[in-house]
């Protein structure tokens, strides 16, 4: 009793601090808040019964990650049968001359907007890696994916993101003339606001997806 009340004791300490970025991930991978509570739940109930394997000194968080993500996928595939998104099979069918996104008119909902239009297996990786913070290494573990498709699917994710925002400027452009245009770095620092601390405007989204 005494040493499943000491292993009880370690685990809190080690899992419970990265309860919130679990759930914020779920929620915006899921886009429902019961569901992704139950998944994150789930995936605490998971690393409780796993947690003897676990060693200390090792990346806990990253180790609740990669049982969330099993979580999900195992739970889309009993509930939905979700064919998750495989590079090469995601293409973007609009084509759009990028502009780059006016900070009068992006706001953090419009980010978070354009967020869930983005594929989610390009959507799963651009939270890991700016939002998160992971390497690519410790992304490919949670994954289970090469670090050559994480790279892949993060520049596409990206490029996905800024062509959603770039649709939304171009509708408020029209219903906003006369505005005067702000500068990329406006945009940025509205982006890192929402979590995107990596994500820069650049060249744009190409008209299709070019594989990697």
């Amino acid at each position: 009793m005494m040493q499943q009340t000491v292993m009880m004791d370690e685990f809190e300490s080690a899992a419970l601090p990265h309860l919130n970025d679990l759930y914020r991930t779920a929620r915006r991978i899921l886009r429902d808040r019961t569901e992704a509570e139950d998944q994150v739940q789930e995936t605490y109930l998971q690393a409780w019964k796993s947690f003897h394997r676990f060693e200390p000194g090792t990346n806990c968080r990253a180790w609740l990650f990669k049982i969330l993500f099993h979580v999900i996928q195992h739970h889309r595939r009993k509930q939905f049968s979700v064919r998750f998104v495989t590079d090469g099979d995601e293409m973007l069918k609009e084509e759009l001359t990028f502009v780059p996104p006016n900070a009068d008119h992006i706001t953090d909902d419009d980010l978070l907007e354009a967020l869930k239009k983005v594929p989610q297996a390009f959507r799963e990786v651009l939270l890991l890696a700016d939002v998160q913070e992971f390497s690519y290494k410790e992304i490919s573990g949670i994954l289970k994916i090469p670090v050559g498709t994480v790279m892949s699917r993060l520049s596409r994710g990206r490029k996905c993101l800024r062509h959603e925002l770039a649709v939304k400027e171009t509708f408020a452009r029209s219903a906003a003339s006369g505005a005067a245009a702000n500068s990329p770095e406006d945009a940025s620092a509205q982006v890192r606001r929402c979590g995107f601390a990596h994500h820069r405007p650049s060249e744009g989204c190409p008209e299709t997806e070019a594989q990697a």
